[in-house]
């Protein structure tokens, strides 16, 4: 199963992710901005698999620049919990 096809399986990849780069001393702040730009690639690049991913597109595409960075800031927390 591919880790976009199911939104549990994404917050759990993201998590380790961002464990791995607060592991490695990345400060929050840059792992928001890289979090933003995963946030277009995937907006613009990639169908969503389920319920969650369409909304966050849908969030995504409506939001502000200010309004992304808060989603993706909100996203890595949430990943960071959930792992």
């Amino acid at each position: 199963m591919d880790v976009l096809e199911n939104f549990d399986r994404w917050k759990e990849f993201l998590g380790a992710q961002v464990d791995r780069a607060q592991a490695m001393g990345v400060p929050h702040d840059r792992i928001t901005e890289v979090a933003v730009k995963m946030g277009a690639y995937l907006s613009n690049k990639v169908d969503p698999k389920n319920e969650q991913e369409r909304l966050l597109k849908d969030l995504w595409d409506a939001g502000s620049e200010d309004e992304r960075q808060s989603l993706a800031s909100i996203m890595v927390k949430m990943a960071d919990k959930a792992h």
